[in-house]
């Protein structure tokens, strides 16, 4: 049985995040097998400007970039408020370990470079607090980053 989401626990709070597994079934056990091998503990949210960024950079990256860019398979999520998506480089039809929340809605991430893939979605009203928390620290400049204490499948 796939599983069902994830937690990010920061110093900021909890973001608990539901996959979208049915419209991006690789893009979603890519993403949970690396928080099942603790890739991203320790790391950071280090962008806040439409969106709050995280991940690995490639050296550090246990696994290789997905092949696959799942953005356009049915059904087709967009990237809207809440929606995390799996960052690549200027090349479609790739994703790697980097991913984002989007802080509203970014229709042009659905095209640019052959669309970023939403793979899930915050999944309450306290993780939404979260998120703005840390985007609001990163954006003010009191922090340059928010530490990434544990993420964990559910």
């Amino acid at each position: 049985m796939a599983p069902l989401g994830f937690r990010i626990q920061t110093d900021l709070g909890v973001i608990a995040m539901r996959f979208h597994a049915a419209a991006a079934p690789q893009t979603t056990s890519y993403i949970a097998a690396l928080i099942k091998s603790g890739a991203y503990n320790g790391k950071t949210f280090y962008r806040s400007d439409f969106v709050i960024q995280c991940g690995l950079h490639p050296a550090e990256c246990p696994v290789p970039n997905l092949t696959v860019n799942e953005t356009n398979l049915a059904p087709k999520i967009g990237n809207s408020r809440g929606k995390a998506a799996v960052a690549h480089w200027d090349t479609p039809d790739c994703g790697n370990s980097e991913f984002f929340i989007n802080l509203q809605a970014n229709p042009h991430l659905d095209e640019a470079y052959g669309g970023y893939c939403v793979f899930a979605e915050v999944a309450d009203k306290n993780s939404y607090t979260t998120v703005d928390k840390i985007a609001k620290a990163i954006a003010s400049g009191a922090q340059q980053t928010i530490k990434i204490n544990s993420m964990v499948v559910d």
